[in-house]
């Protein structure tokens, strides 16, 4: 079993995980299917931007969704009414998003937990009425149609389902792989501290007003981009991208694959859309079947999938040790007791 645990948490498995990724479009002859993986990757890209802030520096930000609506409104507004191409937009959404993260940051992080997440809650709202009533901008509820699809500078068509999963996948890979350098980086220790003690970490040394703001605004892009990236899959966004529950649906998929961890907003994302997926049938009843296990989920796994696996295993490894130095002990103590008696 531990053996298995080690195999589960090694580079061997991460690479076979992006290889089973890679033939899943292979072995999956369903268009339909590949397309719902291919949004769970862009969601994960959304995800781990909330973990880098949430996760690593403990800071709820509840305006996330809407930092995900306004890269998606950027794409949209400049490619389908000025004529831009989508990897520009794509290229200034992620710009545009982070001087707001900036400035909304400056502001917010001045205050802390439960009065923090209000505060971006509010910013939220004023996000998704700002998209909903200025029409000259945005379209108001109408939305934006012909949002153009990613140019594949002649080599690929990425409005063809397949070749979109593959971009989704190539862009998640290199979010994780940043997310993953940042929690292993002086930076994501600098985070942690501040996660488990502000007061502890301003003693240290460490400037909590430059550090929370530097993980909100990579945050914000994370969400800017995978936004872009959405609009960009769908061709149609309306003021409902913006609406708070896109943010508490992030927030599910966090909790649910393991928050602060590298791996668990992958597995929360892509758990929970394709189990969304198959209750599809219940129609408007299947929340009477999806709330429970979700709450039954959070209850039994407080840490998440993969946060439980990752204390399972570490409480193994320290209980083995423990056993290993009893056994050496006993020996040691059992070699010294011959050595009186003779």
């Amino acid at each position: 079993m531990r053996r298995l645990a080690d195999f589960l948490v090694s580079p061997l498995m991460k690479w076979l995980l992006i290889v089973l990724a890679i033939l899943f479009p292979l072995f999956i002859n369903d268009d339909y299917k590949v397309y719902v993986m291919s949004m769970s990757f862009v969601m994960a890209i959304a995800v781990y931007g909330m973990n880098i802030l949430t996760g690593y520096c403990g800071q709820l930000n509840l305006a996330h969704g809407a930092f995900f609506a306004i890269g998606a409104y950027v794409v949209a507004i400049l490619g389908a009414d000025h004529g831009w191409s989508f990897w520009s937009g794509f290229i200034m959404a992620g710009l545009f998003v982070a001087v707001l993260g900036f400035l909304a940051g400056i502001v917010s992080l001045r205050l802390s937990e439960h009065y923090f997440a209000i505060f971006t809650m509010c910013v939220g709202f004023i996000i998704y009425i700002v998209i909903d009533k200025w029409d000259t901008l945005t379209n108001g509820p109408v939305g934006i149609m012909g949002i153009p699809t990613p140019e594949g500078f002649g080599l690929v068509d990425f409005s063809a389902t397949i070749p979109f999963y593959y971009l989704a996948l190539f862009l998640m890979v290199i979010a994780i792989w940043i997310a993953s350098r940042i929690g292993h980086s002086i930076l994501g220790r600098t985070f942690f501290a501040i996660r488990n003690s502000e007061e502890l970490a301003q003693s240290l040394g460490i400037n909590l007003m430059r550090n929370k703001l530097l993980a909100f605004v990579i945050s914000t892009v994370y969400a800017g981009l995978a936004g872009a990236l959405y609009a960009g899959m769908v061709g149609f966004i309306g003021p409902d991208e913006a609406d708070v529950t896109n943010t508490f649906e992030m927030l599910t998929f966090l909790l649910i694959g393991g928050i602060g961890t590298v791996m668990g907003p992958l597995a929360g994302t892509i758990l929970v859309t394709w189990l969304t997926q198959i209750l599809q049938f219940l129609e408007d009843f299947r929340m009477i079947v999806f709330g429970p296990l979700l709450i039954i989920l959070v209850i039994g796994m407080p840490k998440g999938l993969i946060g439980n696996f990752l204390f399972w295993r570490d409480r193994k490894v320290a209980e083995e040790q423990t056993a290993r130095l009893a056994a050496e002990q006993k020996q040691v103590e059992k070699q010294v007791e011959e050595k009186n008696r003779a």
